[in-house]
């Protein structure tokens, strides 16, 4: 399908998302200071809202008598509570605008961390959503409307976007195939390949574990792969190693988005790699230390969101459960005034801690095990941390033999980061299998 008349088809099927993606393209380029002072009126006025039509947030204001300021919106944010996934859950109903009429649907988180949130959003905040990811896809030199292959792995997307008129008009008319990350074997990738290759898309959106998944394939068959404009990678944490392999294979620069199925997509990096660009135009972003307060640069710590666009349910400093690195420099060489964080290290599940509260991001065994140690013997690999001083490495093993010879290298890499003290133990599993959502966990950590 011609790209132009895809492009006439999204605009006719659009309720709203260009004209908001003019807004972002307007301010891509303006300086920081002015997209902060656009993002500071959205914030006002969503909080402002709050306090006068959600039950929840009225019942604090009749108690604190709780009052907010324009100029210092930014500081007083931190008058309201923090969010979190068991209060939406047991205060659904108060937390939903008593006055609100417009459309909306009922949405739900992947449920990555446990039993699934539900949530409202209205249709506009929707589009808004849907002019965010065309945004991100013009980071990596995507026209709405040319040709994309999304190698996604939710079931719900799948299954709605594979099959039946919206798969039809998916893939004839709106120039985007779906290839499913559920299947995953050998004859799938090749299969995948060979799609790839026959579509020449212009960019490639993947989940990160599928897209590395592929690049291990066609790297370790020596297979031709065509090079698309660009890889952006989602829904995981990518880690430099994978980053570096997906990079190699495809010949091609990768993009490193960031966002969930409750808030959308929040940051996403640009061709100069110096962070993530974070979405002002619907998000405002917090990362706070375990006292609340903002973290300092390069300081790790909780990422807590407040939604600018939704009114019928706003999310006001939702605990996500992900965790990220404040930048040292919020400006980027790209010249685009979104500023900067650092990285996102990834679930809150995924980091592991010492007794001495000391923070191991999941990257390091991701390292060490699945690069430095994996000369080719292990196929999959996940670690558990079951209590500060017992780590469970869950292994599908190729070759047995060649594993115990590194075996002990393993245990005291991961005992000179975790501390002499700690136990670890191998079992050994004949398969791994991802999250329903189609997401795999590298690390899992069960201490509360």
């Amino acid at each position: 399908m011609n790209k132009y008349v895809a492009q006439i088809l999204t605009r006719i099927k659009s309720k709203g998302r260009h004209k908001h993606l003019s807004l972002m393209k307007n301010y891509e380029y303006k300086s920081i200071s002015e997209c902060r002072e656009l993002q500071k009126e959205l914030l006002f006025n969503i909080l402002s809202y709050s306090l006068n039509n959600i039950p929840y947030y009225k019942e604090m204001v009749k108690k604190n008598d709780m009052k907010i300021s324009k100029n210092d919106i930014f500081n007083e944010i931190s008058k309201f509570p923090i969010l979190t996934k068991e209060i939406l859950r047991n205060h659904f109903d108060n937390l939903k605008s008593e006055t609100f009429e417009g459309n909306y649907h009922k949405n739900t988180s992947g449920g990555s961390t446990g039993e699934p949130v539900v949530f409202l959003q209205d249709i506009s905040y929707n589009e808004k959503m849907k002019a965010s990811k065309i945004f991100f896809y013009n980071f990596a030199g995507r026209e709405d409307g040319e040709k994309m292959i999304k190698l996604w792995g939710s079931d719900r997307d799948i299954l709605k976007g594979s099959q039946g008129i919206e798969g039809w008009i998916l893939k004839n008319l709106l120039n985007t195939m779906l290839i499913n990350s559920f299947k995953m074997s050998e004859t799938d990738m090749k299969e995948y390949v060979k799609i790839i290759n026959e579509n020449k898309p212009k960019v490639i959106e993947a989940y990160v574990q599928s897209i590395y998944e592929l690049s291990n394939f066609i790297k370790n068959n020596n297979l031709n792969v065509y090079s698309p404009k660009g890889v952006i990678t989602s829904a995981g944490t990518l880690y430099p190693d994978q980053k570096k392999l997906i990079k190699e294979v495809f010949n091609t620069k990768v993009y490193n988005r960031y966002g969930s199925r409750e808030v959308g997509d929040m940051a996403c990096s640009c061709e100069k790699d110096e962070g993530l660009h974070l979405n002002v135009f619907n998000h405002y972003i917090e990362i706070l230390n375990d006292k609340l307060e903002p973290c300092k640069p390069e300081e790790i710590g909780q990422i807590y969101v407040t939604t600018l666009n939704n009114y019928v349910m706003p999310l006001i400093r939702y605990k996500i459960g992900d965790m990220a690195v404040s930048a040292e420099d919020e400006q980027c060489s790209c010249g685009r005034g979104l500023p900067l964080i650092k990285r996102v290290e990834g679930r809150e599940i995924n980091v592991f801690r010492t007794k001495k509260g000391k923070i191991i991001p999941g990257e390091f065994f991701i390292h060490f095990i699945g690069v430095v140690f994996n000369k080719g013997f292990i196929s999959k690999f996940q670690v558990i941390q079951r209590d500060y001083d017992s780590i469970i490495i869950k292994v599908v093993v190729i070759d047995k033999l060649i594993f115990d010879n590194s075996r002990n290298k393993i245990i005291n890499s991961i005992k000179k980061i975790m501390g002499q003290d700690c136990n670890v133990e191998f079992e050994f599993v004949d398969d791994i299998e991802p999250l329903k959502s189609g997401k795999y966990l590298y690390t899992l950590s069960e201490v509360e």
